[in-house]
Order: structure tokens, then C-alpha cells, then sequence
């Protein structure tokens, strides 16, 4: 008949580890995507404040003014 011990590793029990690997893989998978889901461009993420201001005025957020006096800013 036998004891118990050692018979249900060969199937059920890699079942078991998949059974709560994959989930983890995935949940860590994406949280990965969403932190890096902001990045864009080749540099890997890292974009100059000259950057990041020609964008602000482009979407509109900063006006004309504003933008011309950060870039003075910027640029001491």
C-alpha cells in the first residue's frame, strides 16, 4: 500500500510549485511594466530638465511666458 511520504512530489507537487510560481512571475512581471511603463526613448528613462520642460510647453501645461522663464532658469 505504502506510507504516504514521497508519491505526491512526481505530479501533484510540481503542479503545486507552478500553482504559485506562475502567479508570482506574473504579479512581479507587472509590477515591473508599470514602473516602467512612463519610460520612453532609448536612454532608458533618463530625460535632460530641458527635456522635460520642452515637454510641459508642448502638452500646453505652462504657457509661453512661463516656459521662456524656466528655460532662463535653466540655463544659469
Amino acid at each position: 500500500m505504502g506510507d504516504g511520504f514521497g508519491h505526491g512530489f512526481g505530479g501533484g507537487g510540481l503542479w503545486m510549485i507552478l500553482l504559485w510560481l506562475i502567479p508570482i512571475l506574473l504579479l512581479v512581471w507587472g509590477v515591473a511594466a508599470f514602473r516602467g511603463g512612463g519610460r520612453s526613448g532609448s536612454d532608458g528613462g533618463t530625460r535632460s530638465a530641458r527635456d522635460l520642460l520642452d515637454e510641459e510647453y508642448a502638452k500646453g501645461r505652462i504657457d509661453r511666458e512661463e516656459y521662456l522663464q524656466r528655460k532662463k532658469d535653466l540655463a544659469e
